[in-house]
């Protein structure tokens, strides 16, 4: 099960009544914008987020794989050379209280992927029609939809019969909710469990820094987070390094960093006087794998702060 956010404005209704998103095959000038493209990545089961004007205002489960298919006679552009292109049927659950990204953006800013985006950094949504959500954006996003449209209670709803709110408490949404928060936390666990366990053999069990070697203290740290990685990529043994809980903050916040030759780099922000307070030495190496080469330098690339 994968997540996905739509980005449909004035199409939204039509798409709705018609249980569908579409978008098209390939531009004017014969090219496939990687936001049409994918769509062929929706398979039967997937979630997808509807963001129209500055608002998620419904969630979706997708019925059927995508497939290619004309654009349904209502909606057509006769004007257009071809109406060839990418059709998911979906189930929609709308939102009694939609959710301004906007207005929560702080809460959602540091799960956005560095590449592929659905929203820029003054919380608008981006050009393009089908983002990929990655799991950690996608829980954020059930909490807020949630808040917003099961937890809120009113002195008016406290004041309802019983079989009032009987009936509020079956309406669909909320077991499509609880349904898709837990696959997606089973998702989220199985995949760090999975990471950890072939992790911690790959450093001999200790921080590759400091050699503290109990395991409690021990974090497997991502080099490439995983709102930026592919799925590949978040099991990736060598997308990570074995950090104490100390160096792990700092390498996730970007204050810490390894080269392709596996020195250290300390981040400017972090005071000479205060390295060995840290038990850091800059450019001191580590030992490491080939493959980790690759990540390290993305890491110290898009999240080192020099």
């Amino acid at each position: 099960m994968n997540s996905f956010i739509v980005m449909q404005g004035h199409t939204y209704l039509e798409d709705k009544q018609l249980g569908i998103i579409w978008s098209l095959q390939q531009d004017k000038g014969g090219n496939v914008p990687h936001s049409w493209q994918r769509m062929t990545e929706v398979k039967k089961g997937d979630i997808v987020f509807h963001y129209v004007k500055g608002n998620i205002v419904a969630i979706s489960i997708a019925s059927e794989d995508c497939k290619e298919s004309s654009k349904p006679t209502i909606m057509q552009n006769h004007n257009r050379r071809s109406n060839e292109g990418y059709l998911v049927k979906l189930t929609y659950h709308e939102l009694d209280i939609p959710v301004n990204v906007r207005d929560r953006f702080n809460e959602i800013v540091s799960l956005l992927p560095i590449k592929y985006s659905p929203f820029q950094q003054d919380g608008n949504g981006n050009q393009g029609y089908l983002y990929p959500c990655n799991e950690e954006l996608a829980m954020k996003l059930l909490e807020l939809i949630s808040e917003l449209n099961i937890y809120q209670v009113t002195e008016e709803q406290l004041e309802l019969s019983i079989d009032n709110v009987r009936r509020t408490e079956n309406k669909t949404l909320i077991p499509v909710l609880t349904e898709t928060e837990s696959e997606v936390k089973t998702k989220i666990r199985l995949g760090q469990q999975k990471f950890r366990k072939e992790l911690f053999p790959l450093w001999d069990g200790k921080c590759a820094l400091c050699g503290i070697a109990l395991s409690e203290l021990l974090r497997p740290s991502h080099s490439k987070p995983w709102k930026d990685s592919t799925h590949l990529e978040r099991l990736d043994p060598y997308n990570g390094v074995l950090l104490c809980c100390n160096h792990d903050a700092l390498y996730e916040k970007g204050l810490i960093a390894f080269d392709g030759q596996a020195r250290l780099h300390v981040s400017s922000q972090i005071r000479n006087e205060d390295y060995q307070l840290y038990g850091l030495k800059p450019m001191a190496k580590i030992k490491i794998h080939s493959k980790n080469k690759i990540y390290f330098k993305w890491h110290k690339k898009k999240i080192f702060k020099k």
